[in-house]
């Protein structure tokens, strides 16, 4: 039977393949991250946090560049779509991988803020203190999946997240004074924030700029003035992103990604993807 979802044991099959300390597979602790830098869009199914100690690494999450420096943490969300781009030769980092039934399990993000707006800003800068204030927390989670005698790991472990995210929170997720955003910049993020619940059904720009009452000239305009890319580009990106990860992340047919994303035949889906990539969705999966 044919897989309806992104397939994500691409990188947990990594994961096996090194070193982790784990409690099942809800809560899992790593070192040493280089070997999950894959290079092609994949879509994780899980919450997982990075706290970068040495070193940069570049990658694009929903199509969003980030230049991540140390020290800072980066958190991504499940269903976010990361892109590897680059990894620094002193990069040194430590990996924290939570599964769905365990942040769900934790009861927060309807109460606690600093969550709630981790998607639209995921890499927190961090100071020596705060820092510092990462290890703590993550050194006692090594202690207790280490503890493999422990029958009660799991609940200690989601009581201790639970206890960091409301301590450290005030701390974990500031974003300065002077970062206000202009008109502008409000517009292209409120049109990503649509995109990102639409594309798959809509891709054409009348859609967007009527939902954002605008004209398709305006909005097209400021977008492309803003972003340095234009709202069309920015529509077949994220179409394109998807499929990309569906095609090398599953094993979906090529009719079941067409069908998913609304085209109306596969060969009008296999034209527009050649279009964009230069290859068609076949030869794209092969490589």
């Amino acid at each position: 039977m044919m897989k309806d979802r992104i397939d994500i044991l691409n990188w947990r099959q990594r994961l096996l393949d090194s070193h982790v300390d784990s409690i099942g597979q809800d809560f899992i602790l790593m070192e040493q991250i280089h070997t999950l830098a894959i290079d092609y869009p994949f879509r994780i199914d899980v919450t997982s946090a990075i706290i970068v100690l040495k070193g940069s690494i570049k990658r694009k999450i929903d199509l969003i560049p980030y230049t991540i420096k140390a020290p800072c943490m980066v958190i991504m969300l499940a269903e976010q779509i990361l892109e590897h781009e680059y990894i620094s030769d002193d990069f040194d980092a430590r990996l924290i991988i939570m599964s769905k039934r365990f942040t769900e399990s934790l009861n927060i993000e309807e109460r606690f803020p600093a969550f709630l707006s981790i998607r639209e800003n995921p890499v927190i800068p961090l100071t020596d203190r705060e820092l510092g204030a990462m290890m703590k927390y993550y050194d006692m989670m090594l202690e207790i999946t280490r503890t493999t005698n422990n029958p009660n790991r799991l609940e200690i472990a989601r009581n201790l997240t639970r206890a960091f995210f409301y301590g450290a929170g005030h701390y974990l997720h500031k974003i300065p004074a002077d970062k206000e955003k202009s008109k502008q910049e409000i517009l292209v993020d409120n049109f990503r924030k649509l995109l990102q619940d639409h594309y798959k059904e809509h891709r054409d720009i009348g859609f967007y700029s009527d939902k954002l009452c605008l004209t398709s000239k305006y909005m097209s305009t400021v977008i492309k003035e803003t972003s340095g890319i234009s709202a069309g580009e920015w529509i077949d990106n994220r179409v394109i992103l998807e499929a990309k990860a569906l095609l090398k992340s599953t094993n979906m047919t090529i009719q079941q990604i067409s069908d998913g994303l609304n085209f109306s035949t596969q060969s009008m889906f296999g034209r527009y993807f050649k279009r964009i990539v230069g290859v068609s969705p076949k030869e794209y999966r092969r490589k």
